[in-house]
């Protein structure tokens, strides 16, 4: 590709810290000015600004934004104010995400609700809202949307969350077909990549061994598979799973329950 005229800017949801942070370091370090979303991690935001700005050296513009992405007003106003900051954008990182468990048996419509609202209606506006900004620049952009090896390798823990992401792969084909030649739209699918509270070090450490390759993805995987998505640009409509073959083994449970 030809190396573009301008810097180019890059909303990405959830950024403040964990998996949305290292993306978002990566691509300023790769010369994107980044757009860092947060809902409720204003310190962690704040951080990830400005260590973004020092990765840069000073080149590019960084700034953080904060909104509640499960409520559709906000959702519908997060990517003019990134334009009305940095005056246009190119492209959309879907990372945020709603992670709490339920199974089949304590299954409700509010939890599939609020799933549903944050981790597929949300990047739906989001792409709808960045192509109606490319046409009216007469430019072209992506959207990523960061979705889970777990669609591939089923199992029932987590279940509205399952739900909500196997929508918005779906949605990955559907705004592919609607939205281009204006939009590319691609998924990343991680495997096990960063440890939480649900589950101690070693035992993160035993289970990410759990791959054909020996591991699963790490950080940087992950955030080099999207910077290639975003710089691609023969590629739309399809996921990228990058978990070091996970989705090629049978888990019965989700790795927080095993």
């Amino acid at each position: 590709m030809n190396a573009p005229s301008r810097a180019r800017t890059v909303l990405v949801t959830g950024s403040a810290k964990r998996l949305g942070r290292e993306i978002a370091l990566a691509l300023a370090k790769a010369g994107w000015q980044v757009a860092v979303h947060y809902r409720e991690s204003a310190a962690d935001a704040s951080k990830t600004v400005a260590d973004c700005a020092a990765l840069a050296g000073g080149t590019v513009q960084f700034d953080a934004f904060q909104a509640d992405l499960a409520e559709e007003s906000a959702a519908r106003d997060l990517l003019p104010r990134v334009v009305a900051r940095f005056g246009a954008v190119d492209a959309v990182v879907n990372n945020a995400s709603l992670f709490e468990h339920d199974t089949a048996a304590s299954f409700s419509y509010q939890a599939l609700a609020a799933h549903l609202a944050a981790n597929t209606g949300a990047p739906v506006l989001l792409a709808q809202a960045l192509h109606g900004h490319l046409v009216q620049r007469g430019a072209q952009g992506v959207v990523v949307n960061m979705l889970d090896q777990k669609l591939w390798n089923q199992n029932p823990d987590f279940f509205s969350y399952t739900l909500s992401k196997a929508a918005l792969e779906a949605a990955n084909t559907m705004l592919a077909q609607a939205l281009a030649p204006q939009l590319r739209v691609v998924g990343v699918a991680p495997g096990l990549t960063i440890t939480s509270h649900l589950m101690p070090q070693a035992r993160f450490e035993a289970l990410h061994k759990l791959a054909p390759l020996g591991r699963s993805s790490l950080p940087a995987n992950i955030a080099a598979a999207v910077q290639f998505a975003l710089d691609n640009d023969a590629i739309t409509g399809t996921t990228l799973l990058v978990d070091g073959g996970q989705h090629l083994m049978k888990f019965d449970r989700d790795f927080s329950m095993m």
